[in-house]
């Protein structure tokens, strides 16, 4: 593949994913969360509390943004923030049990959504996403 084959491979991979991403979006209940908040919750929920600080600095924004993103998560009752045992200068942000259950239903009905789509699809169609998924792990390793 020259250059601008790959370029053009590279435009079209993109319009896919995000159309993908976008689809699977759609399918989630109705009670949506903006993607910083999404991204917040994920990570409270798979790697337990956190203080604003090192949220802000996995999400790379600001410490400002990140406490309204925290705000917002707390008005709607899906974070707490608690005083961190080993310095009580600082606070924990939590995942509520409200967050745990909207990330499980968000979970499952993605799951179903894109295990009905992949069942519609042939052996071949299926190896050659499976040869796909191991080269973006790759890539995404990388």
């Amino acid at each position: 593949m020259d250059s601008c084959e790959v370029a053009d491979l590279t435009d079209e991979l993109q319009r896919a994913v995000t159309r993908i991403y976008r689809r699977v979006q759609a399918e989630l209940p109705h009670r949506q969360l903006p993607n910083t908040q999404r991204y917040v919750l994920r990570h409270l929920i798979k790697d337990g509390p956190a203080t604003a600080r090192a949220l802000s600095d996995r999400e790379r924004i600001s410490q400002p943004a990140m406490t309204q993103t925290i705000n917002a998560l707390q008005a709607a009752g899906l974070v707490t923030r608690s005083p961190d045992p080993s310095d009580g200068r600082k606070l924990l942000v939590s995942a509520t049990d409200a967050a745990h259950e909207l990330n499980s239903t968000s979970q499952r009905v993605k799951h179903a959504w894109l295990h009905e789509r992949l069942s519609e699809l042939s052996d071949d169609e299926l190896q050659a996403l499976d040869i796909a998924r191991r080269v973006f792990d790759t890539m995404a390793d990388s």
